[in-house]
């Protein structure tokens, strides 16, 4: 019975969107992400938010693969095709980092904002970015616009 229940939702969860699954799902990466990012910055001090902000998006990385790859990208195939698309996604999140720190840099240090309101912004505007990349690029969709 917990088979057959675990099967509909399995079912169910592909039938939805992919576009609506990686915002759940990267909803929930940002989230863990997000947490590091503050029990990092409690620990070190707010001076330290660039810091905080790289070592949480180094230890997320291994969560996030895992869970576009099985939850919203589906994709399949050996340890060999699964490290070609983590080293493709590891491409993807320097991009990503790099643009979340600029913005996460010019709200705190150019506009005095508060870091841990400046990382959830700057995080909001990396997400269409993150998703085209990694649906086109990391985990390599056939029907990608970019090619």
């Amino acid at each position: 019975m917990l088979l057959k229940l675990l099967g509909a939702v399995w079912n169910w969860w592909f039938r939805l969107p992919d576009k609506l699954r990686f915002l759940l799902v990267g909803g929930f990466n940002a989230t863990v992400s997000y947490i590091l990012y503050v029990l990092m910055i409690l620990w070190w001090g707010a001076q330290y938010y660039q810091m905080a902000l790289m070592w949480s998006w180094i230890i997320s990385s291994f969560s996030s693969f895992t869970t576009q790859k099985i939850f919203v990208f589906c994709t399949r195939g050996k340890w060999s095709k699964w490290i070609k698309e983590y080293i493709k996604c590891l491409g993807v999140w320097v991009t990503s980092y790099i643009i979340n720190a600029v913005i996460l840099e010019l709200l705190v240090n150019g506009i005095k904002m508060n870091p841990y309101i400046g990382q959830i912004i700057a995080t909001a505007c990396t997400t269409i970015t993150g998703y085209i990349l990694m649906k086109y690029f990391a985990f390599n969709n056939k029907k990608s616009p970019l090619k």
